[in-house]
């Protein structure tokens, strides 16, 4: 086991089932994910990637086996604060919304105690000035959000889950609509949340080459869970096609048609 990675545990799944619209999305999915992790979660479109996190988030209940959170119930109050949620939809801002990066950060600071009495305390001023600044996006705090690329959008979002001081950091998709540059220094962000922060990071992207390139550890999902290991691990293109049963169209083929051929010259 790398050295980054603690053996406390903060994600445990046990033989987890999960329907939506009547269809059994998931079954009986076992995963255990440790702090410091930096996991990608890859599949197909309609594996249950997106509905694995929205139960780990306590928005889907299973319909079999348990989660849990540092120790808890998914969505439990003693994890508030703790598990940060990352959705694709979070930089797609409505144009009529005018917001700086610093109080698009500062919103990640917000609870029901200060959001009602309107409190902004020196700690919270400090949590959203490290967020900037782990972001790198300090010089860029009184800027407006619809100034910003995709790539430092992102980094605006992320910023808001760390000044959340969330432990446990769960992402939706954060490579879509990024260019090549900005994805991967969202990705060496990512791992350095990881490295040097503490952060414990489960991401979930259709870019299966980008995620490879960064992640420890990958969770191919499609229904079931078809590998669960070291990146540098996982099956090539072929291997994963056998995995979800996929034949090459062309297998075989050429010896059938030598077949037909010798047939066809024999008449």
């Amino acid at each position: 086991m790398p050295e980054q990675y603690s053996e406390e545990t903060i994600l445990s799944v046990r033989n987890l089932s999960v329907t939506r619209s009547g269809e059994e999305v998931l079954e009986r999915i076992s995963i255990d994910i440790r702090r410091g992790e930096f996991v990608g979660l890859v599949g197909p479109n309609g594996s249950g990637k997106t509905t694995l996190l929205l139960a780990i988030l306590g928005v889907l209940k299973p319909l079999k086996g348990d989660i849990s959170v540092f120790g808890h119930a998914p969505g439990s109050k003693h994890n508030l604060g703790m598990v940060g949620w990352v959705p694709q939809a979070a930089t797609q801002l409505p144009n009529n919304i005018h917001i700086t990066v610093g109080e698009l950060i500062k919103l990640g600071t917000l609870n029901q105690e200060n959001y009602l009495w309107g409190v902004m305390s020196q700690m919270m001023k400090d949590r959203v000035d490290m967020a900037l600044e782990m972001v790198g996006l300090t010089e860029m705090a009184n800027v407006d959000v619809s100034r910003l690329s995709g790539g430092q959008l992102q980094r605006a979002v992320i910023g808001r889950a760390l000044a959340s001081e969330s432990e446990f950091i769960l992402f939706d998709e954060p490579l879509v609509g990024v260019d090549r540059a900005s994805r991967n220094s969202l990705l060496r962000l990512l791992d350095d949340l990881c490295h040097n922060h503490g952060k414990t990071i489960l991401i979930v992207s259709h870019d299966l080459t980008a995620v490879t390139q960064a992640t420890h550890r990958i969770i191919y999902l499609e229904g079931g869970i078809q590998y669960d290991g070291p990146t540098e691990g996982l099956p090539d293109l072929s291997e994963l096609a056998n995995l979800r049963g996929i034949k090459h169209v062309h297998a075989g083929q050429e010896g059938t048609l030598n077949a037909e051929s010798n047939h066809e010259g024999g008449k």
